[in-house]
């Protein structure tokens, strides 16, 4: 069973976790972010597309690849997925356990949910402002 963590906690650790000013990323309701290094007009449609195509775990593909990233300014832990902008963090209070397989399994778990789900919860959005001329 996973507990929801608030998404104004989510909100913050993804801030400390994608501190580079430049960096647009839009965060889903179980802690997935996608991270978008070259952003279009819309984020939200862009990221939920992402993950609608990377997020949803499939038996046997590279969808349930991941490993557990620990992090230094921030409580918890990141999941990698198969596809390099889509982590999804893990707050240490999650159930399950805090060594590695068990971390992984439940950013997998969170991952899937949040890519069948596509619930946008934030987006930051670091682009500059347009030029005019």
């Amino acid at each position: 069973m996973m507990i929801a963590v608030e998404s104004d906690i989510l909100i913050d650790a993804w801030k400390r976790l994608l501190s580079d000013p430049r960096t647009s990323w839009v965060l889903f309701e179980h802690g997935t972010c996608v991270v978008l290094p070259a952003p279009e007009e819309d984020l939200a449609a862009q990221a939920t597309a992402v993950l609608g195509e990377f997020g949803p775990v499939h038996a046997g593909g590279p969808a349930g690849d991941f490993r557990v990233v620990e992090v230094e300014n921030v409580e918890g832990w990141v999941v990698t997925s198969h596809h390099p902008d889509v982590l999804t963090y893990v707050a240490p209070d999650e159930p399950g356990g805090q060594d590695h397989l068990s971390v992984g399994l439940c950013g997998r778990a969170q991952r899937d949910r949040d890519g069948t789900e596509l619930h946008v919860v934030h987006v930051e959005d670091k682009r500059g402002p347009v030029d005019p001329a």
